[in-house]
């Protein structure tokens, strides 16, 4: 969600006429588009704002929106004086209008909305990929879980209309994209605000009927609302990938309940057999905390118990960190940070042994790669390049005397399996060039002039920007 914002903040300020400044140079504006699910977000913002108070001193702006300034607020002026303007997850369609505001005023301008004021994917983008997009059919939670901060900083679901949502992937895949992640907080409960239970696995079934997509994903289910229709729809739609990605959280059922996670753990051992018995081929990930208040050791026992059953082909796994203003950061029995790094330590060991032995089982196989730019970044190292399987396990391979491109589909078989990737040595079996790949060549051909405003050409980042372009003279990074 933070990449989709991302990309509709960099799409807000090329419409305002701001424009990427070339490698090395100092912009005139740097936007920090932030997140506030980590304990040390607020630490390496402030850290970064410090780091630019030089340049602001020699008329550098300086914006700061997102989640963590939802939450600081006027703190964030206050902590950091020079930062020029400051604005929350439902107004960042005021962006360029606070910039130029302060700068006609001299001062800081500090602005939220306490309501949503445009859907996000209404606003103009300026994205990261020509071949993949991601596109929001909902924007806040109604969930309740004790160690989250999301729900009161991006506020109750919101629900697009879904003819809305196939209109945009329908435009997007016109432009040559083959890939569209749909994005929610919790994208199984998408229809609960319009009356329809059954609205996701519709839209799902919907993607299937778009001629020219090639391939659909979604994050974040919640095993509370997965339910078989869901599985159904998974499993009939052909551009529907086999991939799952399931969060956890925790694998004791007394955790849990502490979380307010709604399930419990044979509740989601039960989805991951139902989903198997559909989609034989899927790749399961998931989200896993370790320390949550009151966790004892048989909780950490049966959590470890819960990753060797579910055969997950990858994880996140995070420390518990207190998060300000959530239930569970005012909880007994919080777990000293020793333990929490043993039992982290202890986890991740466990999910590489688990995730290795399931990629090693794909040696032999056969499989799709959308070629991607960026993921692998050893490749000019190794001669190399990267992409995605339908499962979305990332695959290295080596193209030989072949020249795919970005966004171009290459079948290859899989030499062997590590913890975190595929590697396919052999010649590629084919190389299909696609739309995708022609724009992406394009826009890498384009003049330089041309190619700053090609949706590829500059790549939005997340936390403290690389330099980038303000209505001329004034230049700008990528938020």
């Amino acid at each position: 969600m933070n990449v989709h914002d991302s990309e509709r903040l960099a799409g807000l300020l090329d419409q305002a006429g701001y424009q990427p400044v070339p490698d090395g140079a100092t912009p005139d504006v740097v936007v920090f588009n932030t997140c506030a699910v980590r304990e040390n977000a607020a630490d390496r913002l402030y850290g970064n704002l410090g780091h630019l108070l030089p340049q602001k001193k020699k008329g550098m702006q300086i914006a700061v929106g997102g989640c963590l300034a939802q939450l600081e607020r006027t703190k964030i002026t206050q902590r950091a004086p020079w930062v020029d303007v400051v604005y929350g997850t439902h107004n960042m369609g005021s962006l360029p209008a606070l910039l130029e505001r302060a700068r006609v005023r001299n001062e800081a301008q500090v602005e939220f909305a306490e309501t949503l004021d445009t859907f996000p994917s209404l606003l103009p983008a300026r994205r990261e990929s020509v071949y993949s997009a991601w596109v929001a059919i909902s924007v806040g939670c109604n969930n309740t879980c004790t160690f989250c901060i999301v729900p009161s900083l991006r506020g109750k679901e919101k629900d697009r209309r879904p003819g809305d949502i196939l209109a945009e992937i329908g435009a997007l895949v016109a432009d040559g994209v083959l890939e569209v992640t749909l994005l929610g907080q919790n994208v199984n409960s998408y229809g609960a605000e319009f009356g329809d239970r059954t609205a996701f696995a519709k839209l799902l079934r919907g993607c299937g009927e778009i001629e020219g997509l090639e391939r659909v994903r979604f994050t974040s289910p919640h095993p509370r609302d997965f339910t078989d229709d869901v599985i159904e729809a998974m499993a009939e739609t052909a551009n529907v990938m086999p991939s799952l990605h399931m969060p956890l959280q925790s694998g004791s059922d007394k955790i849990l309940k502490a979380m307010r996670r709604a399930y419990r753990r044979d509740r989601y051992l039960a989805i991951l057999d139902r989903v198997r018995a559909s989609i034989p081929a899927a790749a399961i990930t998931t989200d896993i905390i370790v320390g949550f208040p009151g966790e004892t050791d048989q909780d950490f026992e049966d959590t470890l118990d819960l990753v060797r059953q579910a055969r997950f082909a990858g994880a996140f796994t995070f420390r518990y960190s207190i998060r300000p203003g959530t239930p569970a950061a005012t909880m007994d029995a919080q777990v000293p940070a020793a333990i929490v790094q043993e039992r982290y330590e202890r986890l991740t060991a466990l999910v590489e042994e688990t995730t290795y032995e399931q990629n090693a089982k794909q040696a032999g196989t056969t499989v799709e790669v959308l070629v991607a730019e960026g993921e692998g970044r050893k490749d000019a190292a190794t001669h190399r390049m990267s992409g995605r399987a339908r499962d979305n396990r990332l695959v290295h391979f080596a193209p030989h005397e072949t020249t795919p491109r970005p966004g171009d589909v290459v079948t290859v078989t899989v030499t062997r399996g590590a913890p975190h990737y595929l590697l396919a040595d052999g010649a590629p079996l084919s190389i299909r060039r696609t739309r995708a790949g022609d724009t992406w060549q394009a826009a890498a051909a384009a003049p330089p002039a041309l190619a700053s405003s090609a949706a590829a050409a500059a790549p939005v980042l997340l936390g403290m920007p690389a330099p980038r372009t303000l209505p001329a003279p004034r230049t700008l990074p990528a938020v």
